[in-house]
């Protein structure tokens, strides 16, 4: 595909567009643009524009449009598959600044926001209400419409769903600068196909999302965490399914080794409950009545223990629960630390996680890598890291392809899918065709054609 070269033209044409200092040229781009937090898959654009309202993106669009510029959009940059790295250069656009939460309504329990609203920033207002906004990523610096671009998960998916759950309406920019809605503050809508579905984790191939309408719920009163040291993963990991099937199910259930634990100590300065021990589950309850909420842990207490637990260490109180899950969420930053790293997020059926998590273990002596993993047990989405440590490039990159065909062709095997929460993107766009068949490929390169007739929007990504 071939794109137009910006000119001095096209920016003066955008800098009327958004005026001001909104529009960078050049050297005024800091590099940080011109990658996500994948790091080594980098290019510039031509041109970064910020713009603060859907009509000034609804106007950036049709230009480019007409002019058949690229064009990519960027949330907080947290993506680890290359998935907004302006790959063709052209323009990037940058949601940040639209960044509103625009209405909390706890008469509907809804919330309309901007898409450059930080998820964490999002989760501490609501909960201040007595409200609670579920899908929690481990990445809290994301923007909510990163999360909406990939569907992000996280940590509680398991009881409480996915971001696609929680999105009522959308309002986006077709690449023809058309605004659309689609969706709303209703709980139910068999209204016709749902394009709002269809945009959710299109990873901004589709359209441009700039207005987000999303479901809360009452705020839980109680929470109550365990964390279950094991002598062995596979033990752990074996747990798993008894632990699901008790009559309570978890809001989250993460599996751990001891390495990742003690790179974020390091990571942090500060000690995590338990660290001796090889593996750990980490479980959260959330209730309303303490009574109910005692007999469901010690419920889970039991199983743990039946299935060869150490121990169960209890986190009652908030001051305990912030340490445990803080330094949980600290877990990728600390990798990263220690490491250049490429990372393995497939999600494969419950009852094949402990022989997945075996099977990249046996890929260490084989091609010659670490390799640590951790992840959500409870839905079977697991975060494999390989590790570059001291290796020469060139052999890094000859062992970590090897390593992630192997991994991802198991994950094939066992009935998984290459992409539990993070989304294809550039990164895993060639490993794509293990999950998915040529008709369906197909079926989704129609989709775009209709959606972006002259392939602008995010060129290079999925597929």
């Amino acid at each position: 595909m071939s794109y137009k070269s910006l000119t001095q033209g096209d920016l003066e044409k955008l800098r009327e567009i958004c005026p001001g200092e909104r529009v960078l040229y050049g050297e005024e781009i800091n590099e940080d643009y011109c990658r996500d937090e994948l790091g080594e898959i980098t290019r510039s654009p031509d041109v970064l524009i910020k713009p603060v309202q859907t009509e000034e993106v609804s106007s950036i669009l049709n230009y480019a449009h007409r002019e058949k510029i690229p064009v990519t959009v960027r949330g907080a940059g947290t993506g680890l598959c290359g998935g907004s790295v302006p790959l063709e250069g052209g323009i990037l656009i940058s949601l940040e600044e639209m960044n509103r939460i625009l209405e909390i309504d706890t008469e509907n329990l809804t919330a309309t926001v901007e898409p450059g609203v930080i998820l964490l920033d999002f989760q501490k207002l609501v909960e201040e209400r007595a409200l609670f906004y579920p899908p929690d990523p481990g990445e809290k610096t994301a923007t909510l419409g990163g999360n909406v671009m990939t569907n992000a998960g996280g940590m509680r998916a398991l009881r409480y769903g996915v971001t696609r759950d929680y999105v009522l309406g959308l309002e986006a920019v077709l690449p023809d600068g058309e605004i659309i809605k689609t969706g709303g503050k209703v709980v139910k809508n068999s209204s016709g196909y749902s394009l709002k579905d269809l945009l959710i984790g299109s990873e901004g191939t589709l359209a441009i999302v700039t207005e987000i309408t999303l479901k809360l719920l009452p705020l839980p009163r109680r929470q109550l965490s365990l964390l279950v040291p094991f002598s062995d993963l596979n033990k752990a990991i074996e747990a798993v399914p008894s632990i699901i099937k008790q009559r309570e199910i978890p809001a989250a259930l993460e599996f751990m080794e001891r390495e990742v634990i003690l790179a974020a100590e390091e990571y942090l300065g500060r000690s995590f409950p338990h660290s001796s021990s090889p593996a750990y589950l980490l479980l959260s309850f959330y209730g309303n009545n303490t009574g109910e909420l005692t007999e469901v842990y010690e419920e889970a207490a039991h199983t743990c223990l039946q299935a060869g637990a150490q121990d169960v260490l209890i986190a009652s109180t908030p001051e305990r629960q912030e340490a445990l899950w803080s330094l949980r969420g600290a877990f990728l930053e600390a990798l990263k630390g220690m490491s250049e790293l490429d990372e393995c997020d497939v999600v494969v059926p419950r009852d094949k996680i402990a022989h997945f998590i075996s099977f990249a273990s046996s890929l260490k002596g084989k091609y010659g890598l670490r390799i640590l993993s951790f992840g959500h047990a409870g839905d079977g989405n697991l975060h494999i890291y390989l590790l570059k440590d001291s290796l020469p490039q060139n052999e890094w990159q000859e062992k970590r392809t090897k390593t992630l065909k192997a991994l991802f062709a198991e994950a094939k095997r066992i009935r998984g899918q290459v992409s539990g929460e993070h989304g294809i993107g550039y990164a895993k766009k060639d490993f794509l065709p293990l999950s998915l068949g040529p008709k369906q490929i197909d079926l989704m390169r129609g989709i775009k054609r209709t959606f972006d007739p002259g392939y602008i929007l995010n060129p290079g990504k999925i597929f």
